[in-house]
């Protein structure tokens, strides 16, 4: 059999369509999409496609916790009596699901209060999110970096979302949200839990740029590591110099207020994003000392007196 079998399963909006994956020789399927009777059909068809029966598929590998890749784990896992497993910093918001999403919501809206985004755009973010269809609880083994799971192998790539994880198996990588062809992975916005989200983003990045050639995306198809990790630390020093472009020269401003500058005006989930991706900019910008945190609540940033130029590195 192949090692790998692609599977097209929905779209996640802005990424494109969702891949899962299907090792037939492993019995794996690894994300295998968003949630809905399309999708899993889709998913069906291709475990069928790849000479499996759904009886044949013993684990199900989730890279992160988002709704995109997790939002059929627990209906493959039921219907083809398989177990869940993802790294143990993702794991509880599909295990312990009802519970972690009213913690996440309340999470969110702290994260965007303290961001500086006004409080309608807050209120309708809140609003509009929707529940997964995912049962309230259930099993799922914790992984750690470096488990091995039927032969694939667990490594954490945390950034996108705390517990974000890659699996790689037989020298190929499956990179979940880490790098993808055409989008640039949200990092920020997407997790909220996270304290300096793009340091640990661009360590992940790091990591499989060191071990691996190519690898398969969770959105599009296969993508040259070196190339697209290269495009994402430029990608994000140039965001990184104009966040600091955006500080006003004198005065300090909130991320929300950043994000404006560098977005435009912002929506629904793109406030989420935008907001984010401002914020996991300045907290890195402060730790390599271009810029200062002048307030808390909401959080302010300025620039520092001086020649405080972003380098071309930031990572840690």
């Amino acid at each position: 059999m192949t090692d790998a079998v692609r599977v097209a399963v929905g779209t996640g909006s802005p990424e494109g369509v969702n891949g899962a994956y299907v090792l037939p020789d492993a019995g794996v399927v690894i994300d295998p999409g968003p949630p809905g009777d399309e999708p899993w059909a889709a998913l069906c068809a291709g475990i069928d496609d790849a000479g499996l029966t759904l009886a044949d598929v013993d684990h199900v590998l989730v890279t992160h916790w988002h709704a995109d890749h997790a939002g059929l784990s627990t209906r493959l896992a039921e219907a083809a009596d398989a177990r869940i497993a993802m790294h143990a910093a993702d794991a509880p918001l599909v295990a312990s699901y009802a519970d972690e999403r009213a913690r996440r919501l309340e999470r969110d809206a702290d994260a965007l209060r303290r961001w500086g985004v006004p409080e309608t755009v807050r209120t309708a973010l809140v609003e509009a999110d929707r529940p997964s269809p995912l049962p309230d609880a259930y099993d799922v083994r914790e992984l750690s970096d470096g488990d091995v799971v039927a032969g694939v192998e667990t490594l954490a790539t945390p950034g996108h979302t705390a517990g974000h994880a890659a699996f790689a198996y037989r020298d190929t990588p499956f990179l979940g949200d880490l790098l993808l062809p055409t989008y640039t992975p949200n990092v920020g916005g997407s997790d909220t839990r996270t304290d300096d989200p793009l340091a640990a983003y661009l360590r992940s990045v790091d990591r499989v740029d060191d071990a691996f050639d190519r690898g398969e995306p969770g959105h599009g198809t296969t993508v040259d590591v070196t190339r697209e990790a290269a495009s994402v630390r430029e990608h994000h020093r140039e965001r990184a110099r104009r966040v600091v472009d955006a500080l006003p020269a004198a005065g300090a401003a909130t991320p929300w207020t950043v994000a404006k500058q560098l977005f435009g005006e912002m929506a629904g989930i793109h406030a989420k994003f935008g907001a984010g991706e401002a914020s996991a900019h300045l907290r890195r910008l402060e730790a390599i000392g271009a810029v200062e945190r002048c307030g808390d609540d909401p959080v302010e940033y300025r620039t520092r007196p001086g020649d405080h130029a972003v380098g071309s590195n930031l990572t840690p």
